[in-house]
């Protein structure tokens, strides 16, 4: 009998990941491409070394968030995290099914946009070996296509590759992606603080003069910034593979905070105080290498570099293929998500369309695609959640939380403002919040109509 119940059990997701794994796939998605390529960005929108402000901000927001992501996580380990959350927050008979399957939809997008963004930074950095990858291959595409655009594309394509094998395959791999995102890391500080010119670090004069163009050009570092330290959650989607959850993923959340906070505190010292703010572009990191310890280390350094961004895809694209997974099994979102791969049990198909969905991606600018991937995240999820996690401890205070986050409800009202500001204070901030709410419109409509097929709510008090 125990024989034939091994044979015919379905294939379902395995607890394998302990802490150590947990926090190295959350700092391999945190570091990726963005603190390298992005660091001019925030250089440039704060306008000198004050740019400093930008990631102390974006670390606040995210210690605060960390603690409701923590908090949901230990409560709900279960696989799609966001998912799971704000379904049950908002109900699972009720109004959480639109939301949960709106937060699902949007994924498709925001998701393949993070994805895309690591893919064209690995393109960045070959193009400092290879000058002639920034040439143009198809113009008539809006903005132009180079070979760093067909470059990112065959990236992803090799990603989802590696990806598609079991959990126990890819935890090695994981291993080793970590080891060269450390090295990287610890070659860039290396050089910058052993080379460092102090004078380089002073503040300009009236730096914070507090005026309209001061919190405009801090919203847009803090953007930016909020983007390098996303990942710290990383955990929360692998929900339904997480040994002893209820410990695990709190801690995996708040180390992963710390370590990469002063990781990026120190990176940017370690640049601004080698290279003059004024002089930055986008390489800026290998061009500091190479200043300090040489040619070959510069060499050196791109190729880690694009180690990292190719590390940062990896897990990322690892945790969010089982977001549109848990919600097709829960019934609430397309069936052909719910499939796993028969023997090796992984969302095959998930897997499979994110990846697709992130190639088309990679024919846009970095600048696009992170400005739309962090107001889509935001307007479709953040605000819902830190909303979310003060309503169900209201609605809900028998629910067991293995962690309960420290100084409530500061941590929810901290992030709230953080994000609310970051999404207000940019001046092209209308125009991607208009493409949020795009998302949000469509979405709806789809879930409405489904429902309405279905006899789901709103259309019946009782699931369908």
């Amino acid at each position: 009998m125990a024989e034939q119940g091994t044979m015919t059990a379905a294939p379902h997701l395995e607890r394998r990941i302990g802490l150590a794994n947990a926090v190295t796939l959350n700092m391999m998605y945190m570091i990726g491409v963005g603190p390298f390529i992005t660091l001019p960005l925030i250089v440039s929108a704060m306008g000198g070394t004050q740019a400093l402000l930008g990631w102390l901000v974006g670390a606040g927001i995210a210690c605060c968030d960390g603690l409701v992501w923590a908090e949901l996580g230990a409560a709900m380990p279960e696989a799609g995290g966001s998912y799971a959350f704000l379904r049950e927050i908002y109900g699972r008979r009720g109004a959480g099914r639109w939301v949960s399957f709106l937060y699902v939809f949007q994924l498709v997008f925001s998701a393949p946009l993070s994805m895309a963004s690591g893919c064209i930074g690995f393109a960045v950095f070959a193009s400092f070996l290879f000058p002639s990858l920034q040439h143009p291959v198809f113009a008539a595409w809006p903005g132009g296509v180079d070979w760093t655009n067909l470059l990112a594309a065959g990236t992803c394509a090799l990603i989802v590759a590696m990806l598609y094998q079991d959990l126990r395959a890819i935890l090695r791999m994981a291993w080793v992606l970590w080891a060269g995102v450390m090295a990287a890391m610890g070659m860039v500080l290396f050089a910058g603080l052993t080379h460092l010119h102090p004078a380089l670090l002073r503040i300009p004069p009236h730096a914070f003069g507090f005026t309209p163009g001061f919190f405009a050009g801090l919203g847009s570092a803090t953007l930016i910034a909020t983007y390098d330290y996303w990942g710290y959650y990383n955990v929360c989607f692998l929900g339904g593979e997480i040994r002893e959850p209820g410990r695990t993923i709190p801690r995996a959340v708040l180390i992963s905070i710390a370590a990469v906070a002063t990781l990026y505190i120190l990176m940017n010292i370690s640049v601004l105080g080698v290279i003059p703010a004024h002089a930055m572009r986008s390489t800026a990191v290998a061009d500091m290498v190479a200043q300090t310890l040489g040619p070959k280390a510069g060499v050196a350094i791109a190729c880690l570099i694009m180690w990292t961004a190719f590390s940062s895809v990896f897990a990322l694209l690892l945790s969010y293929s089982r977001v549109p997974y848990a919600a097709a099994l829960d019934g609430n979102f397309f069936r052909v998500f719910a499939h796993l791969h028969p023997k090796r049990h992984f969302p095959d198909v998930a897997l499979v369309a994110m990846g697709g969905v992130a190639l088309v991606f990679c024919f846009f600018k970095l600048a696009q695609v992170i400005a739309a991937l962090v107001v889509i995240r935001i307007v479709l999820q953040y605000l819902l959640q830190q909303v979310g996690v003060m309503v169900l401890r209201v609605l809900r205070p028998e629910m067991a939380r293995p962690f309960r986050m420290w100084v409530y409800p500061l941590p929810p009202l901290l992030a709230l403002a953080g994000f609310l500001f970051i999404l207000v204070s940019r001046p092209k901030a209308r125009h991607e919040c208009w493409w949020a709410l795009l998302v949000a419109a469509v979405g709806s409509a789809l879930y409405f109509a489904r429902a309405r097929v279905r006899g789901e709510w709103p259309w019946s008090v009782k699931e369908g």
